[in-house]
């Protein structure tokens, strides 16, 4: 799920996929912004057919966060 995630950062944002992690922070080492990062949250469900809660958003601050957060969605054991 990391690659997918990572091909999906790189549509928003100028960066290496290889500089991508689990940890990388979205806004701090990815450098989204608020309209980018709602934009891919977009693609993020489209892709692995979820619908993102809103409420949610404020929590996923790490790539790691958000694919236990898409597993979890799709009802995989996340750990």
């Amino acid at each position: 799920m990391l690659e997918q995630f990572k091909t999906l950062i790189c549509d928003y944002v100028e960066v290496e996929p290889d500089t991508i992690t689990e940890t990388s922070r979205f806004i701090e080492d990815l450098h989204f912004n608020s309209y980018d990062f709602v934009d891919f949250l977009g693609a993020v469900e489209n892709e692995f057919g979820i619908l993102v809660d809103e409420q949610d958003i404020m929590e996923l601050h790490t790539v790691g966060e958000a694919i236990a957060y898409v597993e979890k969605l799709q009802g995989k054991d996340a750990s």
